[in-house]
């Protein structure tokens, strides 16, 4: 005689999970630090001279993706996890009001000491989305994460000056801090993705019953909900926008950007922004490119404001974005930040 009752699996101690996330910590360090010579091994094994515009394409892909890929499972398990300790409604009365323009401040300077590029930058963007931290202090984030960090500063600084480095960290961090206020004053968080909307107002969060706690289980477990989630929704999107990058990265066009930039006129400005967003790169990784168009005769603030234009507007990031963001939210996005960087080209051609 068989029974109808089935007996449920016991539920794994709590101890376990806690040497498994711990696991899981120590391997994604170890792969993350990998990266590099994965990719370039990954580039070996193909028919191509690592050198050309092809390998440096494949390079730059077979390096961002996973990285990306990673930080976002990370960032967002850990947000998920935070943000069971948190309600939305204490995290944006923490964080909002009287207060924001402290936190836009706070999030910037973040931003400063996180050498993310700008699809890397993403995925804390949304983790901080998800945690209902107000959308403008979100912002102030994600222009000054890849606009403006210590390793940029440090390789301007050797090429340019420190006047320069330090004229530059002021108006990044300046244009960082005021865009993502003016942004957080529009109230635009009805903008937002329909999903991404709900996680921000708390739609999702789970309803305990009084006086019920969270065990750390049902925490780590609500983390890796947030994984699945938003995972499944972006990483068609952050895929396709770092391969288009890849592709204009392997390919910039030196020469005719140098022309554009050199050029004696009030458009040269304007013309290095719009050049400047189909680019992809970090921080780090445009100084060269800096270098070259400066040594070509390519004006100080046109220059700088092409490198503000190609790490805070790309356009990848924008293809990645548009999962969390409508197009009216973008559009604003990039309106706000284009001003700041004309102010900034302009400002410096005339100082400089």
């Amino acid at each position: 005689m068989t029974s109808d009752v089935t007996t449920p699996h016991p539920a794994r101690p709590e101890w376990q999970w806690h040497l498994g996330v711990a696991g899981f910590a120590v391997a994604w360090w170890l792969v993350y630090h990998q990266l590099v010579p994965l990719s370039e091994w990954l580039v070996a094994q193909l028919p191509v001279d690592r050198h050309s515009h092809t390998g440096e394409a494949l390079a730059f892909f077979f390096y961002d993706v996973p990285k990306v890929m990673m930080l976002l499972t990370l960032i967002v398990f850990a947000m998920g996890v935070v943000r069971s300790f948190f309600s939305p409604e204490k995290t944006r009365a923490l964080l909002s009001g009287k207060r924001e323009g402290l936190g836009n401040v706070m999030s910037a300077g973040l931003g400063i000491l996180t050498p993310f590029c700008s699809c890397s930058a993403v995925p804390l963007f949304i983790g901080f989305v998800s945690a209902g931290v107000p959308l403008g202090v979100t912002f102030s984030f994600l222009i000054a994460a890849p606009m403006v960090n210590e390793v940029a500063l440090v390789l301007l600084f050797g090429l340019v000056g420190w006047q320069v480095a330090v004229t530059y960290l002021a108006f990044g961090l300046g244009i960082a801090i005021l865009a993502g206020f003016v942004i957080g004053k529009l109230h635009l968080e009805g903008w937002l993705q329909d999903w991404v909307r709900d996680i921000h107002s708390g739609a999702n969060a789970p309803d305990l019953p009084d006086g019920e706690r969270l065990t750390m289980t049902d925490r780590y477990g609500l983390g890796i909900e947030a994984v699945r989630e938003i995972f499944a929704r972006v990483w068609v999107w952050i895929i396709a926008g770092i391969g288009m990058g890849a592709l204009i990265h392997g390919y910039v066009p030196e020469d005719l950007m140098a022309r554009i930039m050199g050029a004696d006129a009030w458009w040269s400005v304007p013309a290095a922004v719009v050049m400047g967003i189909p680019m992809y790169t970090n921080a780090a990784g445009v100084i060269p490119i800096v270098e070259a168009l400066l040594g070509k005769g390519a004006a100080l603030g046109t220059v700088l404001a092409f490198m503000m234009s190609v790490i805070a507007l790309s356009l990848p990031e924008m293809i990645i974005l548009r999962q969390v963001l409508t197009l009216r939210l973008i559009a604003v996005f990039i309106g706000t930040v284009a001003s700041g960087i004309l102010a900034v080209g302009f400002l410096f051609n005339l100082i400089f």
